[in-house]
C-alpha cells in the first residue's frame, strides 16, 4: 500500500509541474517573453538586473558586468596575478560614492591603506572601518557580519584560505545585507569552483590593468578588458563656493 501511495503522489507531483498537453516550443517562448523582466535568465545573454547594480565607473567594465556595474548584493572574487597591480584602483570610483552614513570595512589588508591617495580620489577617509582579526575564523565572522550589517556602502576581505563552505556563508550574507563583499585571493585559485556569481581575475599590462572575466551570469567573456585605472587615482577637484553661498554638507 505505501509503495502504491508512493506512486500516486509522484504521478501528482509530475502532473502540476508538466507542461499543458499540446503547448509546443514557440508557445513556451512566448510564456517566458509574458514574464516581467529580470525573472527569467538566459544562459546566453548576460544577466540584467535594473537598480541592483553600482557602475565601477568603466564604461568598458559596466558593459561587460550583469546589471552593467557591481552587483549590489554579491560575493566579489578578485584574483589579482600579484598585489598591487591595480585591484585597489579599479574600485576608486565606487568607493568615493560612499554615502556619508555608511562605511568601507576593509578586514586583513596585505598593507596600511595610503591615506593620502584614497583622500586625493575622492574616497572619504572618515568612513574608513579597518579590521585586523587574529585569526582565520574570526576573520570570516567579522567579514560576515560586516557585510550582513547593511551599514557598509562596500566591504573588503583579504583571506588567503577559505572552503567552498566559508564562500557560501559570504555569498549569503552579501545578498541579505544587500552588500557588494569584495574578497581577494590568490590567483592560484582560479581554477577552482566557487559559489561566487562574480570572478575576475586580474593582471597588469604596461600601465593598464588587464581584467578577465572568469564567471559571471551570462555567457563567457570573449576576450580580457583593459582598463587605465590610473585615471581613477585622482578625484576632479570640486568647484569652490561662491562667496556668501552655502557650503556643501556631505
Amino acid at each position: 500500500m505505501a509503495t502504491s501511495a508512493l506512486r500516486i503522489a509522484e504521478h501528482d507531483r509530475q502532473d502540476r509541474f508538466a507542461p499543458p498537453p499540446g503547448l509546443d516550443a514557440e508557445h513556451r517562448l512566448d510564456m517566458l517573453a509574458g514574464l516581467p523582466a529580470g525573472s527569467v535568465w538566459q544562459a546566453d545573454r548576460i544577466a540584467q538586473h535594473p537598480g541592483t547594480a553600482r557602475p565601477t565607473g568603466f564604461s568598458a567594465l559596466d558593459a561587460a558586468l550583469p546589471g552593467g556595474g557591481w552587483p549590489a548584493g554579491a560575493l566579489i572574487e578578485l584574483l589579482p596575478e600579484r598585489p598591487g597591480v591595480g585591484e585597489l584602483s579599479m574600485l576608486l570610483p565606487m568607493l568615493a560614492r560612499t554615502p556619508s552614513d555608511q562605511w568601507i570595512a576593509w578586514l586583513s589588508p596585505p598593507l596600511q591603506p595610503y591615506a593620502p591617495a584614497l583622500a586625493r580620489a575622492g574616497v572619504p577617509l572618515a568612513r574608513l572601518l579597518i579590521v585586523r582579526p587574529e585569526d582565520p575564523q574570526t576573520l570570516l565572522w567579522a567579514t560576515r557580519q560586516a557585510a550582513v550589517s547593511g551599514s557598509c556602502s562596500a566591504v573588503l576581505a583579504w583571506v588567503p584560505r577559505i572552503d567552498n563552505t566559508g564562500l557560501r556563508r559570504l555569498q549569503l550574507a552579501a545578498e541579505e545585507g544587500a552588500t557588494p563583499l569584495f574578497l581577494f585571493r590568490p590567483s592560484a585559485v582560479a581554477g577552482q569552483s566557487s559559489p561566487a556569481p562574480l570572478r575576475l581575475a586580474l593582471a597588469a599590462r604596461d600601465s593598464l590593468l588587464e581584467v578577465r572575466i572568469l564567471k559571471r551570469r551570462g555567457p563567457p567573456a570573449s576576450c580580457p578588458l583593459l582598463l587605465d585605472v590610473r585615471a581613477a587615482q585622482c578625484a576632479p577637484p570640486e568647484p569652490e563656493p561662491a562667496p556668501g553661498a552655502p557650503a556643501l554638507v556631505r
